[in-house]
């Protein structure tokens, strides 16, 4: 009898869990909200630290990559990363400035960012933008390219 019982209640206890459904939630990334356009000179001080940093990353040299980066992120910059990086922008279109201003990233601390397109998309917004977070010295801390599939 006690293993009778024990069958039975080995096959409601999987017949119960089977019987529970599971759920998928699709999260959206977060959305940057920029909070107030950066200055005419600082937007030009850090696009040329991204013009270089892109110069530095279509020629692969590590060494200046490593220079342009902040240093909480230049122990990251692996091979692997910055081919990543390589596919991820197109080399061979002209990027304009599309917005630019702050945002707090890690522990409420305001960085400076600045979202580019390429010249030839004239869609509003743009299909493909690159955004980049600067530290206020002009250093690189982060790069996500963003495209449309």
């Amino acid at each position: 009898m006690k293993k009778i019982l024990l069958i039975c209640a080995f096959f409601a206890f999987h017949w119960a869990i089977s019987q529970q459904k599971s759920t998928i939630k699709v999260v959206e990334s977060k959305k940057i909200e920029l909070t107030s356009e950066l200055p005419k000179d600082k937007i030009d001080l850090y696009n040329q630290a991204f013009m270089k940093f892109v110069a530095a990353l279509k020629s692969s040299d590590k060494e200046k990559i490593k220079t342009l980066v902040s240093d909480k992120i230049a122990y990251y910059m692996s091979d692997d990363i910055i081919s990543k990086l390589s596919g991820g922008i197109s080399f061979d279109r002209k990027m304009d400035v599309y917005k630019s201003g702050y945002q707090k990233l890690y522990e409420n601390e305001t960085y400076p960012i600045i979202q580019y397109k390429y010249s030839d998309d004239q869609q509003n917004p743009p299909r493909d933008i690159i955004t980049v977070i600067f530290e206020n010295d002009g250093k690189i801390l982060g790069v996500k390219p963003e495209y449309a599939e």
